[in-house]
C-alpha cells in the first residue's frame, strides 16, 4: 500500500532481499533432502548449509538445530509433559506449557527460583525488556531476541531455546528448537523420522533457506551496528511522544530494553483504538503481540507486571527496524500526539 509506515517489526519482520533470493534459488532443488540419489543430496546439502547458518547466527554450534514450522511449535515438541515454571509475561506459545506461576516485578523483570523446572524469555515481546538468564533453565524463547541483541546460545546455560526465521526477516512458516548437545525430545509429530528423528514430516526446503539466508544477515546487520542506529531512533520517537502526552507511561524506561521497542501505555486511551486511529494515519502499530492483539482484553504481560486493567488496555506498541528512517518516526510522532489532542478536546 502506498503512503503506508511500516511500524510492527515485533509482529514480523519485512522479508530480507537475502532470503528472498535464497529462497527462490530453493524453488529450482528438485531432490527431497532425505533421498539418497544426487538430487536428494543436493537439497539436503542446502538444508545442511542453512542449520549451520542458523546455528552461527546463534553461538549455537555443536547444539542441535531442529527445524519446525514456528516457535510454537518447538515450544510445543521442548514443553510438552514436562510441567515447567514461568512467568506472565511470557509468549502463550510458552505460557501454555506453564504449570507454576513466577513473580515478576513492576520492570518486568522474573526471579526462577529453580532453574532446572523453569522458562524464562529473554526479551518480551510486547514490553522489550531483556532478562538475566539464570544458569541452567530447561529454556529461553529467544524469539524477538535473536538477530537484535547479540545471542549466544552455548553461554545462556539453558538446555533448549526455541527461534523463529519471520521475527529477523526471514519467511513465515519457520522456526527452531536448538538443543543443548546431548539432550533430546520425544517427537510430537511421528512418521519419517526427519529431523534427527525428532520432527517427522519433510522439511519446507524453500522455507528453511530463507531462515538460513535471514540468520546470516542478521548476524551482519549486528556486528555493523545496525542495532544502535535504530535504538537512536526509538529515543527520538520516545522523547516526542513523551513531551506531547505528559500521563503516557513508557514501559520498561531506564532497563535494559530491546533497541526497537515501545511500549506506550496512556490510561483511559484503549490500545485498539489508538491501533485503528494510527492505521487510518498511515502506520502499522499494535495494541500487543501479534498473537493476541486481535483478542480486545487487557495485556497479560501488563497485568503480570502489576498495572490495572485500565492502564493494561491502554498500550500501544511501536517496534520498528533497519528500515525504519527518522522521518518515519517523526511522521509517525506527529500523527500520534495529534489524536492524543483531539482525545484531550
Amino acid at each position: 500500500m502506498s503512503g503506508r509506515t511500516y511500524l510492527d517489526w515485533n509482529a514480523t519482520a519485512p522479508l530480507r532481499p537475502e532470503a528472498k533470493a535464497a529462497m527462490v534459488a530453493a524453488m529450482g532443488v528438485v531432490g527431497n533432502p532425505s533421498s539418497v540419489h544426487a538430487e536428494g543430496r543436493a537439497a539436503k546439502a542446502l538444508m545442511e548449509r542453512a542449520r549451520a547458518q542458523v546455528a552461527a547466527a546463534l553461538g549455537a554450534d555443536g547444539a542441535d538445530i531442529v527445524f519446525t514450522s514456528g516457535a510454537t511449535e518447538a515450544a510445543a515438541l521442548a514443553l510438552a509433559g514436562r510441567g515447567i515454571a514461568c512467568a506472565g509475561v511470557e509468549h502463550d506459545a510458552v505460557a501454555a506449557w506453564c504449570d507454576v506461576a513466577l513473580p515478576v516485578d513492576a520492570a518486568g523483570r522474573v526471579a526462577v527460583a529453580d532453574p532446572a523446572s523453569g522458562a524464562l524469555q529473554l526479551a518480551n515481546p510486547e514490553t522489550g525488556v531483556i532478562q538475566d538468564l539464570p544458569e541452567g533453565l530447561v529454556l529461553s524463547d529467544l524469539t524477538q531476541a535473536f538477530g537484535k541483541i547479540p545471542v549466544a546460545f552455548n553461554w545462556l546455560g539453558a538446555g533448549m531455546a526455541i527461534v523463529s526465521a519471520h521475527k529477523l526477516g526471514g519467511p513465515k512458516g519457520v522456526g527452531a528448537l536448538v538443543l543443548r548437545q546431548g539432550l533430546d525430545v520425544a517427537p510430537r509429530l511421528k512418521g519419517g523420522g526427519q529431523e534427527m528423528g525428532r520432527r517427522a514430516g519433510t522439511e519446507s526446503l524453500i522455507a528453511i533457506a530463507g531462515f538460513g539466508a535471514a540468520a546470516e544477515a542478521a548476524q551482519r546487520d549486528l556486528a555493523d551496528g545496525v542495532w544502535e542506529r535504530v535504538a537512536g531512533l526509538r529515543n527520538i520517537l520516545e522523547s516526542a511522544l513523551a513531551s506531547a502526552e505528559s500521563q503516557t507511561i513508557i514501559v520498561g524506561k531506564g532497563g535494559a530494553r530491546l533497541p526497537n521497542t515501545s511500549c506506550l501505555i496512556t490510561p483511559g486511551w484503549k490500545g485498539e483504538t489508538q491501533v485503528m486511529q494510527m492505521d487510518l494515519a498511515g502506520f502499522a502499530v499494535s495494541a500487543g503481540s501479534a498473537c493476541s492483539s486481535g483478542k480486545v482484553r487487557p495485556s497479560r504481560v501488563l497485568r503480570a507486571m502489576g498495572f490495572d486493567e485500565i492502564a493494561a488496555a491502554s498500550a500501544l506498541r511501536v517496534s520498528i527496524g533497519p528500515a525504519t528512517t527518522e522521518d518515519d518516526v517523526l511522521r509517525f510522532a506527529e500523527a500520534w500526539t495529534k489524536a492524543a489532542r483531539r482525545r484531550r478536546a
